[in-house]
């Protein structure tokens, strides 16, 4: 073979080869398109197109009288698309973009007009379709940006331009009360469910939907359409027991005394009897700063020894087991009693050393219940617990929020019961109840012996329809005979009547209670801290029980006794209760107002139709206005009420005399005088003559007695 051959033989199988690598690389983009195709082109879309959670609104919260507790409120992140309008009509974007950047900058006031402005066009210039404006954009500003050049569709001539603006939803959490009731109200995250947000997270949360996403440079996601492909199902609304007003009673009651007793925590329960809907919870903490606030809910989760409140479920056990009556004598003698090594002692020495089981009760004798329950249940201690069982103390309530904490009541069986642990249970030690587990069991005897569970949601709603409700709980129908209940009942109003408790007592309602101080264990050390809880567990009025309360104090160092400690909680928070909830009074016709037939009092001058509407709803009635006003009647009997109208000219001299400061500021500011106030009480002189026409700005010199 000559050289010149050879080389046209390599050539050829070099052209060969190259031509078959060709067909090959061909043939391979082929079988690629058409039958791996679909395949390749979902693993792309996969990476570049997703479909992305599109969170639904979560339902709101309301409490008992209607008030918002929790809601979601939508807030936006502002894109802006920088292509929105083609390239060919760079005219018209450039003709808007100034006027938009001065609006942004007006608008945000976080950038200058020059910055927005540059902003928008590098964008344009880099063809930017996601550009990030602003986040957390209120639904009301969002409806002011859509009123700003291009961040709205239009029209220019012809064309129509799309919007701008790119604005992604997010739903924010508030609370409108802020720290009202706020652990009770709880939240849910993916590591813990506290409260009603928590307990209820599957009603609440709704149903997400769906919208595709695509991301582009800088691995940014954004919507592949305008509108969500699945839209997302609001949340449903709870409807919890707790009432505003009072809760924030409870809180301002608790928060006061907390930081007069100095105290470490503290909570407080209100509770209606008949129902067990809970109307409020407040829980507080020492912080380390100092201040106070809710940041644990003691109410519901601390298990703790109860020291006396528990005093009433061991002389309830011994009057439902027939043991003891209220007239059974106990010799207390010097205020102490030894037991197997150990000796219990009364708090103060006892003024007599025989007494009742009732003076007992009402004293808070630790000697008497301890010296009854190991006489009448030493021989059988099963008896007595079996008792406190049969109540339900030893399990917990069952509550509709999570947290809650674990009772612990033992028995003879347990390995940790001693000789000692009967008369240690007796006055509510070696034992474990959460606040609001003692409050069960006095809301029990309250409620005429029917035990109920706490009620802290009573219905849930979507879209305003009824999805399910919640009533009462009944935990013991019987808990104790009617006449047992009957003489707890009275023990308790002794309590407040001739006991520990008598310095609470009101004299326009009825109440009945008792008082607790409890040695709190720290731990290893025991009780040798010296440390106290003190608490007070009742209800009122005592005739009609409608609401039942219980306070737990926890180390305060400024006394420790339940009575001057919790018991100012109760009583202030019954107080306000009370003056705000009319049907606790009774019809006016039924209250005894002025049975002595004293004289009406003269009421302070005002408004003629706003006083004569009270008037009415009182059942007085009012005549002779201006006859009495001028002295000539002074008759203010029962039969009719006095009562001075004032009207108010500019420039004219009102008549004050006879109002009070409030009123005769303000009656006088609007008739352009300007007062000079001397004394206290109502106005009984003014310098000015009434009805006399004088300068704007002139004074006046009241005299008040």
């Amino acid at each position: 073979m000559n050289i010149r051959k050879s080389i046209l033989v390599r050539v050829y199988l070099a052209f060969g080869l190259m031509v078959f690598g060709a067909l090959a690389v061909f043939a391979k983009l082929l079988h690629l398109q058409y039958v791996d195709g679909k395949e390749w082109k979902a693993i792309a879309d996969s990476l570049t197109i997703q479909e992305r959670v599109v969170e639904a609104a979560r339902g709101n919260i309301f409490s008992n009288d209607g008030s918002l507790l929790a809601t979601s409120v939508p807030e936006y992140e502002i894109r802006f698309d920088a292509m929105a309008i083609p390239v060919e009509h760079n005219d018209v974007f450039n003709l808007k973009v100034d006027s938009l950047a001065i609006k942004l900058a007006g608008f945000f006031k976080d950038k200058s007009s020059r910055q927005y402005l540059n902003l928008l066009k590098d964008a344009r210039s880099k063809k930017q379709r996601y550009v990030l404006i602003k986040r957390g954009v209120s639904h009301q500003d969002l409806k002011v940006l859509k009123t700003f050049p291009l961040m709205r569709a239009f029209r220019e001539g012809r064309t129509r331009f799309s919007s701008s603006m790119v604005s992604v939803r997010q739903n924010k959490r508030i609370l409108p009360f802020t720290n009202l009731a706020a652990r009770t109200i709880g939240y849910k995250n993916d590591e813990y469910r506290v409260g009603l947000e928590g307990a209820y997270g599957d009603y609440i949360e709704g149903k997400s939907g769906a919208q595709m996403m695509q991301r582009i440079a800088g691995g940014v996601w954004v919507p592949l359409n305008r509108e969500v492909e699945v839209a997302p199902v609001d949340g449903s609304d709870i409807i919890a027991t707790i009432d505003v007003n009072m809760q924030d009673m409870a809180q301002r009651a608790l928060g006061k005394q907390m930081k007069i007793s100095n105290a470490d925590e503290g909570c407080v329960v209100l509770m209606e009897v008949a129902t067990g809907e809970v109307r409020a919870i407040a829980n507080v903490t020492k912080d380390t700063d100092g201040e106070y606030r809710e940041k644990f809910n003691y109410a519901i989760a601390q298990a703790a020894d109860p020291g006396s409140t528990f005093k009433l479920a061991s002389f309830l056990a011994a009057l439902d087991d027939g043991l003891i009556d209220t007239n059974t004598m106990v010799d207390v003698g010097n205020g102490t009693y030894k037991v197997p090594s150990h000796t219990i002692r009364d708090s103060h020495a006892p003024k007599k050393s025989m007494m009742t089981a009732k003076e007992g009760f009402e004293v808070s004798s630790n000697v008497a219940i301890t010296k009854l329950i190991n006489l009448k249940y030493g021989d059988n201690p099963s008896k007595f617990t079996s008792k406190l069982h049969s109540w339900g103390l030893n399990e917990p309530l069952g509550l509709q929020i999570p947290g809650e904490g674990k009772p612990v009541v033992k028995t003879p069986k347990n390995k940790s019961w001693s000789k000692l642990s009967l008369v240690q249970m007796a006055y509510g030690y070696e034992l474990l109840l959460t606040p609001l587990q003692t409050l069960v069991l006095y809301n029990g005897v309250a409620n005429d012996g029917k035990m109920v569970a706490p009620l802290f949601v009573k219905e849930i709603r979507h879209l305003g329809n009824t999805v399910e409700k919640f009533e009462a709980r009944v935990i013991n129908k019987e808990m104790a005979s009617k006449s047992a209940i009957t003489k707890m009942q009275r023990m308790l109003e002794g309590v407040m009547t001739e006991g520990t408790g008598k310095k609470l007592a009101s004299p326009l309602y009825t109440s009945a209670g008792k008082t607790g101080t409890a040695q709190m264990a720290d731990n290893a050390r025991g009780y040798r801290q010296r440390r106290y809880q003190s608490s007070f567990a009742g209800y009122f009025p005592a005739e009609n029980p409608k609401y039942s309360m219980i306070v737990v104090i926890r180390n305060p160092r400024n006394g420790y006794y339940g009575g001057s400690v919790a018991g100012p909680v109760f009583k202030e928070l019954a107080d306000m209760v009370y003056a705000n909830d009319l049907s606790l009074h009774g019809s006016f016709a039924k209250r005894n107002v002025n049975v002595a037939g004293v004289k009406t009092p003269l009421t302070l001058g005002g408004s003629k139709e706003a006083s004569t509407k009270v008037y009415e709803a009182l059942g007085f009635t009012s005549y002779n206005w201006n006859s009495i006003a001028q002295g000539a009647v002074t008759d203010t009997s029962k039969k009719g009420v006095p009562f001075i109208e004032v009207s108010v000219r500019e420039g004219v001299v009102p008549n004050v005399v006879g109002m009070g400061l409030i009123d005769a500021l303000y009656t006088m500011e609007n008739a352009g005088f300007k007062s000079q106030v001397d004394g206290k009480g109502k106005v009984i002189s003014q310098s000015l003559v009434p009805g006399e026409k004088l300068k704007i700005g002139t004074n006046v010199a009241l005299q008040l007695n």
